[in-house]
């Protein structure tokens, strides 16, 4: 996936982001059916690390996509509610494992990863071309046609002219996520997701184990860990709206720092009841928190990086997700008292939201007049 998310997603700027997430979507699909054949590791590691391509490219495609065909005054919401789909679908894939894997163990079980491929046709059917990718092919009038029928107004201000580039060159990716204009932003958005997936992977590493250390039986600890995964689904709406309202920037870093601030409370001997909402609150403020940044990182950079921006800063990210369950391990070891593990991941918390705190105003101010501007044109 570390690769995958930025080579996947800086392909896509060259050659079509509807190519390439039906692409991702197969990809990572026939390798389940090959992984569940696999006769030995080594074949099995292979399919592994090909699926692994097409599962990181998904996001930074989908998530360019989805900014791009949503109204200025509704893109987090909408990135929200995509995204909403990666944490029901990790809840769904836990569920029905349990529930199967004792009638068709585990290459059954592996195998039944391929079933989105029945859903490549409708894909096909449904799923519109990139805007700027039709613009660059110089097919205006099917740009013009989906901005009209997807409300985003006119043709976007970020679009090359056709009789320009036909295609964005890997300079141009490139010098757009880290000219000397963008590297503060460029930055700030790497660290804060680096700490944001080390939240999300750690604690949905170690949240069990912590809550059981804290007192918790283990039917009460697997229950901490159904609350935080569903309160980051729903969260991730109610967080799109809000930043759609008040501004993505101050929206992400006030939730980090509460969700900062209910890990660190969570070393204290409260009611089930009261570690209930703040284990709801921590996971609002690391998995919803993390996918709105996402989003808001989607819509800062132009119309010919989005994608690529978006997977080069997620495989950045992708060593803070490694680093979570490695982190929380090295701490539950060390032979410190429980309490430093939510000191350790509330730090982190904290790291995120002055990340995001950075972010440059400026660029801020020029995302909302390009917004304001493609909304009146």
């Amino acid at each position: 996936m570390f690769f995958g998310a930025f080579l996947i997603g800086t392909l896509s700027e060259m050659m079509g982001r509807r190519r390439m997430l039906l692409l991702c979507v197969s990809v990572f699909s026939l390798t389940m059916l090959g992984a569940a054949w696999a006769p030995t590791p080594t074949l099995f590691g292979v399919l592994r690390f090909i699926g692994g391509l097409g599962l990181g490219g998904v996001i930074p495609v989908a998530a360019a996509l989805t900014i791009e065909y949503s109204p200025p005054h509704r893109r987090s919401f909408n990135y929200g509610l995509m995204y909403s789909g990666y944490s029901v679908g990790i809840l769904c894939a836990a569920l029905i494992a349990m529930w199967l894997l004792p009638a068709l163990g585990w290459r059954g079980v592996i195998g039944l990863g391929a079933v989105p491929l029945v859903a490549i046709p409708l894909m096909a059917w449904l799923l519109p071309e990139s805007m700027e990718y039709l613009v660059g092919q110089g097919r205006n009038t099917e740009a013009q046609a989906l901005a009209a029928r997807t409300g985003t107004g006119q043709l976007q201000q970020g679009a090359r002219p056709a009789q320009a580039v036909a295609r964005a060159t890997w300079r141009d990716v490139m010098s757009s996520i880290f000219s000397r204009e963008q590297l503060r932003a460029t930055a700030c958005f790497w660290v804060a997701l680096f700490f944001g997936l080390l939240l999300v992977y750690g604690l949905n590493t170690w949240l069990p184990t912590i809550m059981r250390k804290n007192g918790y039986d283990l039917g009460s600890s697997l229950s901490f860990l159904v609350v935080f995964s569903i309160a980051s689904a729903v969260g991730g709406l109610f967080l799109g709206g809000a930043a759609d309202k008040m501004g993505a920037r101050g929206t992400v870093a006030f939730f980090y720092l509460i969700g900062s601030v209910a890990i660190g409370a969570l070393m204290f001997r409260n009611s089930v009841i009261v570690n209930y909402l703040l284990v709801a609150l921590a996971g609002v403020g690391s998995v919803s928190a993390s996918l709105i940044l996402t989003g808001y990182l989607a819509g800062h950079y132009p119309a010919h990086a989005r994608a690529a921006a978006t997977g080069w800063a997620l495989s950045f990210a992708r060593f803070g997700a490694m680093s979570g369950p490695l982190v929380g391990g090295y701490v539950a070891g060390s032979g410190l008292r429980f309490e430093w593990n939510f000191i350790t991941f509330s730090l982190a918390g904290l790291a995120a939201a002055l990340a995001v705190a950075l972010l440059p105003r400026a660029g801020q101010q020029a995302i909302a007049t390009r917004d304001s501007q493609e909304a009146n044109a």
